[in-house]
């Protein structure tokens, strides 16, 4: 089984940047792929980023342009890097492990995160 913990969420001022990282542990991190996904305050749960093993890269239109996902496959990490953030962007952010991901939805085996907040108010 994978275990997924994320961090970096906090409060950010609107056009502030965030990074949020997510550490995975029990298994071999580089051969999933992984997704950032969030779910806003009255709001269907979303995909924002995905990354595959190879790092191949995917945005929702959301957040293109704002929003880069990374991996460091060496320390078991994914990261999501967040920049000119809007009041809409607050949600709870959560990490996704997935053998590929169909869409915005995860296939297969797949494991979350408990998420972290980002809240981007003045």
């Amino acid at each position: 089984q994978v275990q997924l913990v994320e961090s970096g969420g906090g409060l950010v001022q609107p056009g502030g940047s965030l990074r949020l990282s997510c550490i995975a542990s029990g298994s071999i991190f580089s051969i999933y792929a992984m997704g950032w996904y969030r779910q806003a305050p009255g709001k269907q749960r979303e995909l924002v980023a995905a990354i595959t093993g190879g790092g191949r890269t995917n945005y929702t239109d959301s957040m293109k342009g704002r929003v880069t996902i990374s991996r460091d496959n060496a320390k078991n990490t994914v990261y999501l890097q967040m920049s000119s953030l809007k009041p809409e962007d607050t949600a709870v952010y959560y990490c996704n492990a997935a053998r590929a991901y169909i869409g915005d939805a995860p296939y297969g085996k797949n494991y979350w995160g408990k998420g972290t907040l980002v809240t981007v108010s003045s």
